[in-house]
């Protein structure tokens, strides 16, 4: 077995294991924000939308604040500023397909960060 180890062909394979793990990690990584974004920018447009047509105030938020995070106590980004900000961000980016189009890595690390204070 250290014949094995100290062989250069077997460090070579340690070596491009080690790279295909990383690579997938920040595959799915991405593939993760990717999903995150597109469900911030729903919520949004779920909100906005039945705030316009129910004629709810901005009360109305809280509650929906208050009830997700009955549900999901687990899962971070449900407060009423980060509704707040999604409901801001479908409106600010209105798009009809959006989970379908392609996000700049840029922009997607910026609006990450900006909903998970």
């Amino acid at each position: 077995m250290s014949n094995i180890l100290s062989n250069e062909s077997y460090t070579d394979l340690i070596k491009n294991l080690k790279q295909e793990i990383s690579k997938a990690r920040i595959r799915a990584h991405l593939a993760v924000n990717k999903e995150l974004i597109v469900l911030y920018w729903n919520i949004g447009k779920l909100i906005l939308e039945r705030q316009n047509k129910e004629k709810w105030g901005s009360k109305v938020i809280q509650n929906i604040s208050d009830d997700l995070r009955k549900e999901f106590p687990e899962m971070k980004g449900l407060s009423y500023q980060n509704l707040s900000y999604m409901r801001q961000f479908f409106a600010e980016y209105k798009m009809t397909k959006f989970s379908n189009r392609r996000l700049e890595k840029s922009h997607g690390v910026i609006i990450l960060l900006f909903f998970q204070n």
